[in-house]
């Protein structure tokens, strides 16, 4: 039982931090900078609350194996997840969230591209190249090197793209 309650803890905790991130962008946008301070600091606690979940549930290991790890969970939500639920979105006529849940699909099919290659490299001695990542930011689409005139997902330009 304490490490399915690890695991809900640790999902509900990730889920906070992202969304409360996510309401500090809108409470600045409203001009409440220091709400969006708040929101943002508790983020930031609830950030290490789901690190010290993960830690304690063993899910911190070598790079190789955490590559294989992200592969993994990228690939059920290509195989599986997103699949399911693009077909529910279209079912049920809801275009935004079919549109949010293609984006995501092709996205993480990027993303296993991406952690085999890395993989492959670790197992190896090797680090990957030392070139920029380019993360879309309306649809996420991901690109290592330079970022695209337009995206191929979503045609957003290619200022709409942040740099790692």
């Amino acid at each position: 039982m304490t490490k399915e309650s690890l695991a809900a803890a640790f999902a509900g905790e990730s889920q906070a931090a992202e969304k409360y991130l996510v309401w500090a962008e809108q409470a600045e946008a409203e001009d409440y900078p220091n709400v969006g301070r708040l929101f943002r600091a508790i983020s930031f606690a609830e950030t290490r609350h789901a690190r010290n979940h993960l830690r304690v549930m063993g899910g911190i290991n070598s790079t190789a194996e955490n590559l294989q790890a992200a592969f993994e969970g990228e690939s059920f939500e290509v195989k599986e997840m997103y699949p399911a639920y693009e077909e529910i979105a279209k079912l049920q006529g809801n275009r935004q969230a079919g549109r949010s849940i293609s984006y995501a699909l092709k996205a993480e099919a990027d993303h296993m591209g991406q952690y085999t290659e890395a993989r492959e490299a670790v197992l190896a001695g090797k680090d990957i190249d030392d070139q920029p990542v380019n993360v879309c930011l309306v649809c996420g689409h991901t690109v290592i090197g330079d970022a695209p005139d337009k995206c191929p997902y979503c045609a957003a330009g290619k200022e709409m793209y942040k740099t790692f």
